[in-house]
């Protein structure tokens, strides 16, 4: 991965102190809120409804177990001992007290992180597929291009006040896309052209919250060494033109519409001219970008025969069918860690649990990690020999349910329960969900499943690409929820279709268990739910939920 050099570090410590500062200066009240609130957003700071709420930084996803440690002990010490993992990756602590901030963010830097420019009308984290350079079919690992958008886009002057927040995701894989780059500012896909150089495919005008689009490729291929000085042109259009007076219209997404994704990608192609030379990347950087991530040192493993495992064990047998997925080296597998427990919000994880992850990826792997777009953390180099141990330790810890992709998986957002923007609560919803679905049979006999919830249109759980999406809806000051369907945030990316009316909390879980009926009783054999959607369309749903 990638360490911080005696320049990051600087950098980072002179904003730590600036931020002290600032905010020192705003609690003496010699900062007004108005003065102070773009100074907290670019260091990460929300004020939600009942505390801030800090959102760490996590570059493309990835972390060592020294860092996590570190945000265990902060979590103990300024929060409540647990933390939350972000649909962006992200890691956010919802409790911590304004005057401790710059304490956090002065830890932090100690283990080479920090929250800058994790919110505010920025540039944002950029994410990719949490098997980045582990998993087999990549066209090239995405994480050296990650690396690099980091590099170019922290403290960018010019688009530190964007009309809105600008996000990126890579992806390398032709067959699926965890990045969902459909849905992003920018989607970079990996690619090669027809002599077998490296380069890009450019999405733009993606997004969710209230005009749900799907993103348009405005360039067929581009040069690698062109990324920066096509993304800068991108931005620059976006800056020159992307509306400021509505900030529900003031989005790239928009303006793609606006101008036609023809007429934009002309423009970014113009501006792109200008600096095309002059931003040009040289081979000597992205060697040496590459060189950030090369392979770990694998050991010579064979692949191994769980069978007698299996027989004697059919929970562990479940958990690797369901948990793990297969790595491009011989002997090794990519673990995952669901999040998702009844009883505990999607993707919060406590200071021990934190603390035990820390230990078993120094145990079992290069003490490395992902966190997910899923809100769940992955051990992605585990040889197979250690993978029934690792098991064994994660059943202990109520942290080995197998259902990683089923409908009990869910993404939430923080919802009503923390969030000032929030129009009904969220994780409610989500555990009457997962309670009603308890049993494994019962999710494994649905297949794979994505259900997603938002407590607002801001779509911060992403329900507009659930096969399942529940929003969150204020009808005359009760929390209602509209349901969708049809979602899908991969290659063959599609918005959910609104069912109809919006329902009240209690019957959510009944309607929900109404559409999964409908399915079981319309769907072919081994069809997925998506697939059957697709195939007889919102009507039999529609009337079976309302009947």
């Amino acid at each position: 991965m990638y360490l911080y050099t005696d320049f990051d570090q600087q950098l980072i410590n002179q904003r730590v102190a600036q931020f002290r500062d600032q905010t020192e200066r705003y609690l003496a009240g010699k900062l007004t809120e108005d003065e102070y609130r773009p100074l907290r957003l670019q260091n990460g700071l929300y004020v939600q409804r009942y505390a801030p709420m800090l959102r760490i930084a996590v570059p493309y996803g990835l972390m060592n177990t020294k860092q996590l440690r570190k945000i265990a002990e902060i979590a103990t010490e300024y929060d409540r001992g647990y933390a939350h993992v972000s649909t962006r990756q992200n890691i956010q602590l919802n409790w911590p007290a304004l005057e401790n901030v710059p304490d956090i963010l002065a830890e932090l830097a100690t283990v080479q992180m920090h929250a800058v420019q994790t919110s505010g009308n920025c540039i944002r984290n950029t994410t990719t597929d949490q098997f980045a350079g582990v998993v087999a079919g990549e066209i090239a690992d995405p994480r050296p291009t990650c690396e690099l958008i980091r590099q170019w886009s922290t403290f960018h002057p010019e688009f530190a006040f964007l009309p809105r927040k600008f996000k990126i995701a890579v992806s390398a894989l032709e067959e699926t896309d965890r990045a969902a780059t459909a849905f992003h500012v920018v989607g970079v896909r990996i690619a090669r052209n027809y002599a077998g150089e490296l380069g890009y495919i450019i999405m733009v005008g993606g997004g969710l919250g209230r005009t749900p689009i799907i993103g348009s490729v405005i360039r067929e291929f581009l040069p690698r060494e062109d990324l920066i000085a096509y993304l800068e042109a991108t931005l620059r259009v976006y800056n020159l033109h992307g509306r400021r007076d509505n900030k529900y219209k003031a989005r790239i997404k928009i303006l793609v519409k606006a101008l036609t994704p023809q007429v934009f990608a002309e423009k970014v192609e113009a501006e792109f001219e200008h600096t095309r030379e002059a931003l040009k990347i040289q081979p000597e950087i992205l060697k040496k970008l590459d060189e950030e991530f090369t392979p770990f040192d694998y050991q010579d493993l064979e692949d191994q025969d769980f069978t007698a495992l299996f027989a004697e064990y059919p929970k562990f047998k479940q958990w690797f069918n369901v948990n793990t997925n297969a790595h491009k080296v011989k002997g090794y597998r990519i673990a995952t860690i669901s999040l998702k427990r009844a009883g505990i919000a999607p993707g919060d994880v406590t200071t021990e649990e934190m603390n035990l992850i820390a230990d078993l990826a120094d145990k079992y792997t290069f003490g490395e990690f992902r966190t997910t777009h899923e809100q769940n953390i992955s051990l992605v180099d585990v040889p197979q020999k250690d993978l029934f141990e690792l098991w064994q330790t994660l059943e202990q810890n109520d942290m080995a349910r197998a259902h990683i992709g089923f409908i009990t998986d869910i993404i939430c957002c923080p919802g009503g329960d923390f969030c000032s923007l929030a129009n009904a609560k969220s994780i409610p919803i989500s555990e009457a969900i997962s309670r009603r679905f308890d049993d494994l049979d019962t999710i494994y006999n649905l297949g794979e499943l994505d259900l997603n919830i938002s407590g607002c249109m801001n779509a911060c759980g992403h329900h507009h690409v659930g096969n399942i999406g529940i929003l969150g809806v204020d009808k005359k000051g009760a929390e209602f929820y509209q349901i969708t369907l049809g979602g899908n945030a991969n290659h063959d990316a599609s918005i959910g279709d609104i069912l109809g009316p919006s329902f009240a909390a209690d019957v959510v879980p009944d309607v929900i268990e109404e559409i999964l009926n409908t399915y079981l009783d319309l769907r072919t054999e081994g069809e997925r739910f998506i697939d059957t959607y697709r195939r007889v369309g919102i009507q039999p749903f529609k009337e079976r939920a309302y009947a």
